[in-house]
């Protein structure tokens, strides 16, 4: 099997294990697992969350009723309730994780919005759905998982109507960060670089998109994973009690300082991006 397939089964297993459920949907607020806006250190996660969701949807243009929105790695789906509760239109949720999903499906029956959404198990780097489709190709802190981004930028293009959005988020190194220092980071999340807002540019004008907007917040991305470190300290008990394992939580908190110290040094980066088609 190659790397690149092993790598999914990692993602997939890992998503689905049960200390990774537990932990995402008690800390990180139950709706999304993506990278929040701030205001200040007491804005709570999910606040900050939702914050990212409605900077999206502005940069993203008129949404209606008749628009399709596809979210890749759209995890337990929040920004895609939010977009189906508040405009009417029609989302496709594609996740790797079946217990993600099941997640998502189940919120979605409970608020009603289950005719709007439809959640769609797969890989973003292969997706079984049609050329030349949504209105908005959109997705929150995933495609850094992807060891073949090219190919995730080939298929947001494919996906995409004429004149249509590709908008994303995703944690990223400097263009400017030193080789080697993001080891820890990269050892952890099973890759050998991640992306940059350099890389994305070149994918973006490689597959044939345009540039619409770039703005950068790496000090986003320290204030989240700080927040997230705070708040597992604060639930760490409940999340034993719930069957988290011992190892799975201390490795979490180191994994989480180096996304931190990473961030603090100017070696990460964060923030919106938007390409049109």
């Amino acid at each position: 099997m190659s790397q690149k397939n092993d790598l999914v089964e990692i993602t997939q297993e890992y998503y689905d294990s049960k200390n990774a459920d537990e932990f995402y949907h008690t800390v990180w607020g139950g709706e999304d697992i993506h990278v929040g806006i701030y205001a200040d250190e007491n804005t709570p996660i999910l606040d900050a969350s939702n914050h990212t969701v409605k900077k999206m949807t502005e940069m993203a243009g008129k949404i209606n009723a008749s628009t399709d929105i596809i979210d890749i790695g759209s995890g337990y789906g929040g920004a895609a309730r939010y977009l189906a509760a508040n405009f009417g239109c029609r989302v496709h949720c594609l996740n790797l994780s079946k217990v993600e999903n099941a997640r998502n499906e189940e919120k979605n029956h409970d608020q009603r919005l289950d005719h709007l959404i439809e959640v769609v198990t797969g890989n973003f780097e292969a997706i079984p759905l049609e050329d030349d489709k949504f209105d908005i190709v959109w997705s929150e802190d995933a495609i850094l998982h992807s060891p073949n981004k090219d190919k995730v930028f080939e298929e947001a293009y494919r996906l995409a109507k004429q004149g249509g959005t590709f908008i994303f988020t995703d944690p990223m190194q400097s263009d400017d960060c030193p080789k080697g220092v993001l080891q820890p980071i990269l050892d952890r999340i099973h890759l050998q670089q991640l992306g940059s807002v350099k890389m994305y540019r070149e994918l973006a004008e490689k597959v044939g998109f345009t540039e619409v907007e770039v703005i950068e917040m790496p000090e986003q991305l320290v204030n989240h994973y700080s927040s997230v470190l705070n708040r597992l300290q604060e639930v760490e008990d409940q999340l034993l009690k719930n069957g988290c394992d011992k190892d799975y939580i201390a490795n979490m908190k180191k994994g989480l300082q180096h996304w931190i110290e990473g961030g603090k040094e100017g070696y990460l980066n964060w923030g919106i991006i938007q390409f049109k088609k």
